[in-house]
């Protein structure tokens, strides 16, 4: 492993992360769900069940809108992606092991393991953003 990589593995998640989340509810229509990610140009939409939108239920990503597109399908109904957490001080190697292990390209961010509640979405993006941009 390169000294780059070493770098890029030991960094928090918390300096590569996007903060904020969008979210939906379970019924939430899919064209809804695509104006969106469309709107606002990400890959995911966060899903929860209910109205206290305290722990994540499911999460829409990109390919799964793209899976279900011939549907009339809610979110509820296609979000195959799994929510997996990760928090600020997790390293990106954990993380991405994490995405390996669960074949996902989005981790919700929370603020410790005893917190379900999201502060931001780490991506595959993210990753690759903070790999190029190591001195």
């Amino acid at each position: 492993m390169t000294s780059l990589q070493s770098q890029l593995m030991a960094q928090p998640v918390a300096e590569a992360m996007t903060p904020g989340i969008l979210t939906c509810g379970r019924a939430t229509p899919l064209r809804t769900v695509a104006a969106m990610m469309a709107t606002h140009r990400v890959h995911s939409i966060v899903v929860f069940d209910g109205s206290d939108n305290v722990a994540p239920w499911g999460v829409v990503s990109d390919l799964d809108l793209v899976d279900a597109i011939e549907t009339e399908g809610t979110a509820g109904s296609v979000a195959a992606s799994p929510v997996v957490t990760v928090t600020l001080d997790d390293t990106l190697a954990h993380a991405a092991q994490l995405m390996r292990e669960h074949a996902t390209s989005h981790l919700i961010v929370v603020t410790d393991e005893d917190s379900p509640l999201p502060i931001g979405v780490l991506s595959t993006l993210d990753v690759a953003r903070a790999f190029a941009e190591l001195d």
